[in-house]
């Protein structure tokens, strides 16, 4: 049995004609001690599936079991998890050292001492040991961060349950607590469920991603899985920042007709898309690859709308010149290169980057070729993390 098992869970909020089915019959193993992120848009059921596993939200149907435990129906102090909120969720009128404590006191019978010695071992591991007398109001956002991850380490829990634990810090703390985070849970190796929307924490931070939208689960991989072989449209277009390109196509052949411009498929690719009539062609940005002037097959032209300079890499926001609607897609390219709004470029999407997806039902049907290195890589995670390669 996983360190957290959600089977066949589903809420639903109202009733009749206003019933919202919020998270739709989700299953989820969590290893013991595996670090799993719940990442998907906002209304994706992401925080409402966590608060049913800390046990804020009852599940409508479906069981959550903990450590072996099923606890349908039992509170959350009756659960033995952990929750970090964005919002910190500190008591004003109490010291660092009181709020860390106060949990213990309230729901373990530990002695004075032993929970003075608990909240000052974890204070020190945490940084705040000098603050310990402190009241919230005399700390920055960072540190406030720090003593809500120690009141949640103090407990000892059986899981962490983290809801956006860093959205109200500014950037460059976010990256401090994102490494902060992952190295404590890597030494406390407690069983994770961390909410998110943040591309960056979603990527860098789990063993495995569960992607949701609408309530339904999408995929479940490692980050490199969930980035390289999406499931589907969505999945592909969710993770990755900025979002991957899709041209709608038709299939002639071995030719895909889309607006703006047609695309010859290797004889290969055609016969693995050859019962689909209308493809859609899935490219990231940085796969895109651009030229002053036309150099080989399956080029297009394109007209440069917008540039955004990054530093050491600019975004360009291209239309298609022979393209009957206004809309752009984007490409990388290396920061020093001198390009501006209305200059006209030719567009290459190496076969070897491309994604297809049906655009019926939006499932893969075509993945990009990835090198042998990180093909061996990609199936490597997969192992670690108990999933099955394909």
């Amino acid at each position: 049995m996983a360190g957290i098992t959600i089977d066949s869970v589903v809420k639903r909020f109202g009733s009749g004609q206003g019933e919202i089915v919020a998270v739709d019959d989700v299953d989820i193993d969590i290893g013991d001690g595996e670090f799993v992120v719940l990442v998907g848009p906002s209304g994706s059921g992401k925080s409402t599936l966590l608060r049913m596993v800390s046990g804020l939200e009852q599940q409508s149907e479906g069981d959550i079991w903990i450590q072996d435990e099923l606890v349908n129906g039992k509170s959350p102090r009756e659960r033995n998890i952990a929750m970090v909120f964005q919002n910190y969720a500190l008591y004003p009128n109490m010291t660092v050292r009181e709020n860390m404590s106060f949990g213990l006191k309230m729901s373990t019978d530990l002695s004075g001492d032993e929970i003075e010695e608990r909240v000052e071992r974890v204070a020190e591991t945490m940084g705040i040991e000098r603050l310990l007398d402190n009241s919230p109001s005399q700390m920055s956002g960072g540190q406030r961060q720090r003593v809500a991850l120690g009141r949640a380490i103090v407990r000892d829990p059986d899981a962490f349950l983290m809801d956006e634990p860093l959205s109200n810090l500014d950037a460059k703390l976010r990256t401090t607590m994102r490494t902060e985070i992952n190295r404590l849970q890597s030494e406390l190796d407690v069983t994770t469920l961390y909410v998110t929307h943040d591309q960056t924490e979603a990527m860098t931070m789990g063993d495995r991603l569960v992607v949701l939208d609408g309530g339904e689960l999408q995929q479940a991989g490692t980050p490199l899985e969930c980035f390289y072989k999406p499931a589907n449209r969505f999945v592909a277009g969710f993770i990755g920042s900025p979002s991957m390109n899709f041209f709608e196509a038709e299939r002639d052949g071995s030719t895909l007709r889309s607006d703006g411009f047609d695309y010859e498929l290797s004889e290969e690719l055609a016969t693995s898309v050859d019962r689909y009539d209308r493809v859609t062609i899935g490219v990231r940005p940085e796969d895109v690859e651009v030229t002053e002037e036309p150099e080989r097959d399956n080029q297009f032209r394109c007209t440069v709308d917008v540039v955004e300079p990054m530093g050491s890499i600019r975004y360009l926001y291209l239309k298609p010149v022979e393209q009957s609607h206004d809309e752009t897609f984007v490409v990388e390219i290396d920061g020093q290169r001198p390009v501006k709004e209305g200059d006209e470029l030719y567009v290459d999407i190496p076969e070897r980057t491309v994604h297809l997806f049906d655009t019926e039902t939006g499932a893969a049907v075509h993945h990009r070729t990835l090198t042998a290195e990180a093909e061996a890589e990609l199936t490597d995670r997969m192992a670690d993390a108990g999933v099955a390669s394909e």
